[in-house]
């Protein structure tokens, strides 16, 4: 039986990669200096930057200042952000049919509890794993792990939700089943990975995906 969903936060739930990534550029702008939005886009979903996002800057620029800048911003930006299509959808239906919830996300508590708690999510989730209570995080299964852990449950009877390869990868790596649902910062990426993918959430009903996913066991 599937037993359990597990979200992804930014990009699934909201998306907040874009609105980091307009952070970014609107200090860019700011400025006067151009921004490379495709080197971004590149790494969206990985814990961190693999690369300086002030490299555009002079060496001898505050990055310290130049990063408030874009926090302030950033903060702005996310207080505006909806709830994606088909997430509450799939929250309400998942108590009633006996599911537990969880969220596994690369991001620090504070942005995600803060978020769930301004779009009224935060109590929906029984569980919340976050980049600071494992060692490795997103590609690495380690937060699925906890989070399966917690639950006490096998890979199989659970359903990952996921917008981006990084995070399919740490699902399956964890033996969940697995649906991806990009968004616009990263339907660009490769989803090969995925049981399932999807242009949206509210493309399917937990019904649905109850029944695909238990019939493949």
């Amino acid at each position: 039986m599937i037993r359990a969903l597990v979200f992804d936060f930014d990009g699934l739930i909201v998306d907040t990669e874009s609105a980091l990534i307009d952070s970014y550029a609107a200090i860019h702008a700011k400025h006067g200096l151009a921004f490379d939005r495709e080197l971004f886009l590149r790494n969206v979903g990985q814990a961190d930057y693999s690369f300086d996002p002030w490299h555009a800057f002079e060496k001898r620029a505050d990055r310290a200042m130049l990063e408030i800048e874009r926090r302030k911003r950033n903060r702005e930006l996310d207080r505006l952000l909806p709830i994606l299509p088909g997430v509450v959808a799939l929250l309400d239906a998942a108590p009633a049919a006996g599911l537990k919830l969880g969220l596994a996300s690369n991001s620090g508590h504070a942005h995600v509890e803060g978020n769930l708690a301004r779009i009224g999510l935060l109590d929906r989730f029984a569980f919340i794993a976050c980049r600071e209570d494992v060692s490795s995080p997103k590609p690495e299964p380690d937060l699925y792990k906890l989070v399966l852990n917690r639950f006490g449950l096998r890979g199989t009877e659970a359903i990952a939700l996921e917008d981006s390869k990084t995070g399919v990868t740490a699902a399956k790596r964890a033996g969940l089943w697995v649906v991806a649902a990009p968004g616009a910062s990263t339907a660009h990426q490769d989803f090969s990975g995925a049981d399932l993918r999807l242009a949206s959430l509210a493309e399917v009903t937990l019904p649905d995906l109850v029944a695909r996913f238990a019939a493949q066991r």
